[in-house]
């Protein structure tokens, strides 16, 4: 199995700022929204918890939703070592990576010109294996990407089960960012009539109170990491934060 180096968290100048753009990442549907700003991939990413990970395994295509974390330029995959799926990615198998955000439903006056509004971001490589000694920070860069903060509030991870854990790394040298942030179009066929209403419907996620487990001893304090994630998504929501930490 190939294997990575330490996973890093703050290297600058350690890449380009730009996106290299490749036969495989270039946009010729709409090529205007491409966007080639490492930071806004970065971006994209930090404000996701979910990514679709495609892969080719037995000669058909495979596409599963997984978490995932980003630390510095690579994005970390983490799952059970006796997962076939990661295993066959963890073979030198090429994969791609995708995250996507619905910003807004776009409203035109026909139905061929309504649109959405959005975000994203789709990743080539092959994956690595995290070796042993960095798995650990592997996995807190992983926990910090989805549960800020988290990580110093419960115990540290058991040798039993980072045993029991994959890692793998795939680095963000080949990617393709894509977006959409505008209002309405329309085309000769609409005619003058503006009586139908035409606009942007904005989405935003939002977070719940949180549920305390029924293990959870009465009068337990919520953790102040998920009091923190609450308050973010209400700050992403009216439109003054983003939603990664």
């Amino acid at each position: 199995m190939p294997h990575s180096t330490q996973p890093r968290t703050d290297a600058p100048g350690a890449t380009s700022a730009t996106l290299p753009v490749t036969d495989r990442t270039r946009i010729t549907r709409a090529p205007e929204r491409q966007r080639t700003d490492r930071a806004e991939l970065y971006a994209i990413l930090d404000d996701a918890l979910v990514a679709h990970v495609a892969i080719v395994r037995d000669g058909l295509p495979l596409v599963l939703p997984m978490g995932f974390g980003r630390g510095d330029d690579a994005i970390y995959l983490h799952g059970s070592t006796g997962s076939g799926i990661f295993r066959a990615m963890a073979s030198g198998t090429p994969i791609s990576v995708t995250v996507t955000h619905l910003d807004g439903l776009v409203y035109a006056r026909s139905l061929f010109d309504s649109s959405m509004n959005y975000r994203s971001a789709v990743v080539f490589g092959v994956p690595t294996v995290v070796d042993a000694a960095d798995k650990e920070e592997a996995m807190r860069v992983v926990s910090e990407h989805l549960m800020p903060g988290r990580w110093d509030e419960v115990r540290a991870m058991t040798k039993r089960e980072l045993a029991a854990t994959l890692v793998l790394r795939l680095p963000l040298d080949e990617a393709s960012v894509k977006v959409r942030a505008h209002g309405a179009s329309e085309s000769a066929d609409d005619g003058d009539d503006r009586s139908i209403w035409a606009g942007v419907l904005p989405l935003r996620a939002t977070a719940g109170a949180p549920e305390t487990s029924e293990l959870t001893p009465a009068g337990t304090p919520v953790s102040a990491a998920a009091l923190a994630y609450v308050a973010r998504l209400a700050s992403v929501s009216s439109g003054s934060g983003s939603a990664a930490g």
